[in-house]
């Protein structure tokens, strides 16, 4: 059997990558699909910028799906066009995706923010809390492609913080999902199931290549979320949250794990098996902690003569966008003993050669001053 991930590589729209991604970058390769893809402009953003969508397929199973909501999570784009372009290999599965589901995609909902590189829109406005008043032109156009398209399914794609882990291990959460709750008690509706036997399938695909770095998101209902609401609305709908895969802070190893998913998901509401998965596999999930850093330092006396013995300095990376470049700019924490915090990257200022590093990375340096 071929896995997924072997298949990603092959089909991987090459053109696209890095954290930056725009209309300018995407269009191109909107614009070069043939006639199986039907490639509308929905709408416009705050600052007038087109927003576009992908139709393809003929079955009677509607997918919607919809990436940077958050102008600065593109690791969902990437992974979207990686999914059109396999629907687009003419392999048995991607036929028989095309013949059993209709799926809609807005590779980017806020192409406002996506310039500028904010969660923002060009108003300053959350639209992931913006489901229920839609105050934005984006919020509206989500909503009008919702009514008219109808989908039986929602995919709502994200990126997450370097901070999230698993549970309360040391294993960063690379993948996150979530079942967005349709009230306050978090009941479990017939639609809101649905939606925790497709991530446990997803999960079950993902456990091949990143065992125990798969988290399950935060619950909490609030009816301003568009998750929640399209859940209110009895239509099975699924939070993917892009984090961390060690070492890939341009996020492709992740792009290529939710493509897996992405497909996972895809294939089972084709094949309509959804039954084959139990929502109790969905609770086993372990929830995320927010325990990482991106770069743990032990022993910072050495470096900070002020800290007492044992300290530790947290370093979360701030990222920043300068000349259409993005940059990873290190903010510093000082730590308490014992806090139980994990580093993507760990010094020991004991060490020498660690010592050497730190004293390697200017931006490091200046921040650490």
């Amino acid at each position: 059997m071929i896995r997924f991930l072997d298949i990603q590589k092959d089909i991987k729209v090459t053109e696209v990558q890095g954290r930056y991604v725009t209309n300018e970058h995407v269009f191109p390769f909107l614009n070069s699909l043939n006639n199986k893809f039907k490639v509308d402009a929905i709408g416009e953003s705050v600052l007038g910028k087109t927003i576009k969508s992908v139709t393809f397929g003929s079955g009677k199973h509607k997918i919607l799906m919809w990436s940077q909501m958050h102008g600065n999570e593109s690791t969902t784009t990437k992974a979207v066009l990686d999914f059109i372009n396999f629907i687009d290999s003419g392999t048995d599965l991607a036929n028989s995706i095309s013949t059993n589901c209709t799926i809609k995609i807005i590779p980017i909902l806020n192409p406002d923010g996506a310039e500028a590189y904010t969660r923002i829109n060009a108003n300053e406005v959350d639209l992931n809390r913006d489901a229920q008043k839609r105050t934005q032109p984006e919020s509206k156009v989500l909503r009008s492609v919702y009514e008219e398209f109808e989908p039986d399914y929602c995919f709502n794609l994200h990126d997450q913080r370097t901070i999230f882990n698993v549970g309360a291990t040391p294993k960063p959460a690379t993948v996150s999902f979530l079942a967005p709750a349709y009230n306050e008690e978090r009941s479990i509706s017939s639609t809101r199931g649905q939606s925790m036997q497709l991530i446990v399938a997803m999960n079950k695909e993902l456990q091949q290549y990143i065992p125990g770095q798969v988290g399950r998101y935060d619950d909490g209902f609030n009816a301003n979320c568009v998750g929640d609401t399209f859940q209110m609305l009895d239509k099975p709908t699924i939070l993917f949250e892009s984090g961390h895969y060690p070492s890939d802070y341009e996020r492709e190893e992740t792009r290529a794990l939710i493509f897996c998913a992405m497909l996972t998901g895809v294939k089972v509401i084709s094949n309509q098996n959804i039954a084959d998965y139990t929502q109790k596999e969905y609770f086993e999930i372990p929830e995320n902690g927010k325990l990482f850093y991106d770069i743990l330092i032990e022993n910072a006396q050495i470096i900070d003569k002020s800290l007492p013995k044992d300290s530790k300095m947290g370093i979360l990376y701030k990222e920043k966008l300068i000349m259409g470049k993005l940059t990873f700019d290190p903010t510093v924490d000082i730590l308490e003993k014992n806090n139980g915090f994990f580093g993507h990257l760990v010094y020991n200022c004991l060490n020498n050669s660690d010592l050497d590093k730190i004293k390697s990375d200017k931006k490091l340096v200046e921040a650490l001053l």
